[in-house]
């Protein structure tokens, strides 16, 4: 009640002739003319956490059975496919995910592994990816499937414990933990994988300390929370200001924010990374993500692979967002356009040079046979 009377309260004060908070902070004149009650509605950013926006929970867990069904179902006797949950080393939350492996797999060390980061703010690890993990796993991967903190399908307290840039990052990094106890898993050769918020916290940890991947690829990644909430707009910022390890927006909060946007920390990456954006991206805008392109190109040419599609066809309101994830809803099959097609032959190949995923190290090395 108390921020409510505030909103109403404040216009009358001022049209009263209350000094305006423009005029305490000193050189700026009073206010001049009727405040818009509306506008300020609009323009208003909560900090408490009571105000974050909540979803429909028993109806995001029954979406969530009706994919795991899926999965199992179109996977069964070609992909085993189990659900696991291991700790958070940010505070011992558990993480549900998906691991995905080859139903024979190799002896110890035998099979690179992967860290799919899903993308969306509140979404989860959909059967939208299927063919896509169908290709990772017949090349020989291991996959796991973090649904960090704020991932959808896992009831109230784990989509309330959103924290954007923040515990989720070492969310998804503590799947290393899990990978660590299947013996057929080479730990020199893991990577991390994600499109758009996945892609940001992709970037994240390959930007951070002691993550012990070995190669990235960061899609159409959120890059800049400042600039990103300052295009969206106050509506957008709600979803961020009021999580309880922020509390206030980007302006009040410069450090956190900072800490919390990828391309202010391009300086530390210190492994391979792949980036691809399009022109025509509507969610991640494009000129969000020139700024991440044009960093790592300038400071980081050695170690990054960039690419920037110019107006690909699209997927859904996003348009040019999903440019390289198109699958057919009912089919589960990619809808490849030459762009997605050329996107994913790239990043299959990045993967194949850093974490050499036909290779059973299990198996001794060939001898060198030298010539007399």
């Amino acid at each position: 009640m108390t921020r409510i009377v505030q909103v109403i309260v404040l216009p009358a004060l001022l049209a009263a002739g209350a000094p305006d908070a423009r005029a305490q902070g000193g050189g700026g004149r009073g206010f001049q003319g009727q405040m818009d009650t509306v506008r300020m509605r609009q323009l208003y950013i909560s900090n408490d956490p009571r105000d974050l926006p909540r979803g429909n929970f028993a109806a995001q867990i029954v979406r969530k059975n009706r994919t795991d069904s899926i999965y199992f179902a179109r996977f069964k006797g070609l992909v085993d496919v189990q659900k696991v949950t291991y700790p958070s080393r940010a505070d011992g939350m558990i993480i549900p995910a998906y691991v995905f492996a080859p139903i024979n797999k190799r002896g110890p060390n035998g099979h690179a592994a992967m860290i799919w980061v899903h993308q969306g703010i509140h979404a989860d690890w959909d059967e939208s990816l299927l063919p896509f993990v169908k290709e990772a796993v017949d090349k020989g991967y291991v996959l796991i499937t973090p649904e960090y903190r704020g991932s959808t399908g896992f009831g109230e307290a784990h989509y309330m414990a959103i924290d954007y840039g923040g515990y989720e990052v070492d969310d998804a990094i503590s799947a290393m933990d899990y990978l660590k106890r299947l013996p057929y898993v080479d730990m020199s050769r893991v990577g991390m994988m994600g499109w758009s918020h996945g892609g940001f916290i992709t970037m994240h940890n390959a930007t951070r300390p002691g993550h012990g991947l070995k190669a990235a690829a960061s899609m159409v990644p959120v890059t800049d929370l400042f600039f990103r909430l300052a295009l969206k707009g106050p509506g957008y910022i709600q979803n961020f200001s009021a999580e309880p390890r922020v509390q206030g927006a980007p302006f009040e909060k410069v450090d956190e924010y900072i800490r919390r946007s990828p391309v202010f920390h391009v300086e530390t990456l210190d492994i391979p990374v792949i980036v691809h954006v399009s022109t025509n991206d509507r969610d991640v805008n494009y000129v969000e993500n020139q700024m991440m392109v044009w960093k790592l190109k300038a400071l980081k040419p050695d170690l990054a692979e960039t690419k920037i599609y110019v107006d690909p066809p699209g997927w859904g309101g996003s348009v040019g967002h999903a440019f390289d994830r198109r699958v057919d809803p009912v089919t589960l099959e990619r809808l490849d356009t030459p762009e997605q097609i050329d996107s994913w032959n790239r990043i299959w190949d990045f993967f194949n040079w850093h974490l050499r995923p036909l290779e059973d190290r299990s198996k001794p090395a060939p001898p060198v046979r030298v010539q007399p």
